[in-house]
């Protein structure tokens, strides 16, 4: 049964039993996605790692390891 079938089930079940329909598919997806943001943000905080620009710093390490001519190996974390 796919996600949109589901949806539509679950949503004639509730008009039969006089409840409020169930939200759309893919409506909270967003919010899904800062909550996961904000998490990893808050966790790098709690273990002392800077909360911001930590991947475009990874990248810019691996960029000029490359531009440098060989691949550093990775620094360890603190």
């Amino acid at each position: 049964m796919s996600v949109t079938q589901q949806f539509l089930l679950d949503s004639y079940r509730a008009a039969q039993h006089g409840q409020a329909a169930p939200p759309a598919p893919g409506v909270h997806d967003w919010q899904v996605v800062r909550e996961v943001r904000d998490y990893g943000r808050f966790n790098a905080v709690i273990h002392e790692r800077p909360a911001r620009g930590r991947l475009r710093a990874a990248l810019h390490r691996l960029l000029s390891g490359l531009r440098e001519g060989g691949v550093r190996t990775p620094r360890p974390l603190p």
